[in-house]
């Protein structure tokens, strides 16, 4: 039987297992690599580690741990989903981590904790107002009217509804972000065409900013100037490709229906 770093915890196996666990979800709530990368360190050191080599990027991770008697144990593991932005699922996570630095839990129960704070999800009730709230106060900011603001908000809305149902089944963000706002930008023509006295600019301005992929871009810059210039890079040129769909989905709708007009 492989020897164990702490006795109880679990075989170093099961222990790394359970860490890829924790940095995937990381990952995939929106945390930066060196938050990651730290994260993993520091675990492995706790349970007893004798040298921790972490290699982190936004789709893939390595992690070689050195066992006290010499030996090394590595495991990869690829990360298909570049997820979303879930501030209080991450902070639940540094909370779990920091909390098994301080007091060992063992394999079984660290990975019962892990699902239990990845499983949950938001609301779908707060999903959907917190896009109504952010399509339409973005409309306002920028100039729009209170009813620009109400129409950005209903956008706001189907976007949410796209970006729940159809993203998962959609893994491609480039292609999502496409067609997405591409379907987003024809509705919005189409309403203000109807509905005259609406800004189709204020309106696609406030829906467009719940598709842009501001905190990936911003954990971007901070991975490059932090010491990890790879993985900065990687991310910098992922965001590029979404943003650039997400204008070529609004110029495509623009396109297609020829402005109708405005």
């Amino acid at each position: 039987m492989a020897p164990v770093l702490e006795p109880g915890m679990g075989t170093p196996d099961a222990l790394l297992h359970c860490f890829m666990d924790l940095g995937e979800a990381m990952l995939t709530v929106g945390a930066d690599v060196n938050r990651v990368e730290d994260t993993l360190i520091r675990m492995g050191m706790a349970y007893g580690a004798a040298r921790m080599n972490v290699f982190v990027i936004t789709s893939s991770m390595v992690v070689t741990m050195t066992l006290p008697d010499g030996r090394d144990v590595t495991q990869t593991r690829r990360v298909p989903s570049p997820g979303g932005t879930d501030m209080t699922v991450l902070e639940d996570l540094n909370a779990l981590s920091r909390r098994c630095c301080a007091c060992l839990l063992p394999a079984e129960r660290l990975t019962a904790e892990i699902k239990a704070l990845t499983q949950g999800g938001v609301r779908p009730l707060w999903a959907y107002c917190g896009s109504m709230l952010a399509a339409g106060s973005c409309t306002l900011f920028f100039g729009g009217t209170p009813a620009d603001g109400l129409s950005a908000a209903l956008f706001g809305l189907a976007i949410c509804y796209l970006q729940r149902h159809f993203s998962p089944a959609c893994p491609n963000r480039m292609v999502f972000n496409l067609l997405s706002s591409m379907a987003v930008g024809v509705s919005i023509i189409l309403w203000v065409h109807f509905l005259p006295g609406l800004q189709l600019d204020k309106i696609s301005i406030g829906d467009i900013m719940l598709l842009i992929p501001g905190m990936a871009m911003t954990n971007a810059v901070r991975d490059t100037m932090i010491g990890s210039p790879i993985a900065g890079a990687m991310r910098l040129i992922e965001t590029l490709l979404w943003a650039a769909a997400l204008a070529l989905g609004f110029m495509s709708a623009f396109w297609l229906t020829g402005g109708i007009g405005l």
